[in-house]
């Protein structure tokens, strides 16, 4: 049995959306685990990051969802197969590369002060 297009889109748009929201999860977690002197979390939620960056970066920086998503639709808005509003979805990366990176700073900081 096969999905309408329409359903499809918004079955992959579903699935990119839980997924984005738990990699912004795992980058918030990391400066709080942090202050908590949670460290080992800290950095277990790092290596998630990393490794969805390593995803990210062997698909030519785009998630493997949105060529899914792009079957189903003409429509190629940088929200396109998430549900996103569009400022966050276009600067998805330059916003949470850059907490994410802040986050791991300070997490160092904290744990050579400790």
């Amino acid at each position: 049995m096969s999905l309408a297009p329409d359903s499809a889109l918004r079955a992959i748009k579903l699935i990119h959306t839980a997924a984005w929201a738990f990699f912004v999860a795992a980058i918030v977690s990391i400066p709080l685990a942090a202050w908590y002197g949670r460290f080992g979390l800290a950095l277990i939620c790092g290596v998630i990051v990393a490794l969805e960056v390593l995803i990210l970066a062997v698909n030519g920086m785009k998630c493997p969802l949105t060529p899914l998503a792009a079957r189903y639709t003409d429509d190629r808005q940088d929200n396109f197969d998430i549900y996103l509003p569009l400022f966050i979805a276009r600067y998805n990366k330059e916003i949470f590369g850059t907490l994410y990176v802040a986050g791991m700073l300070f997490a160092l900081v904290l744990r050579l002060r400790s």
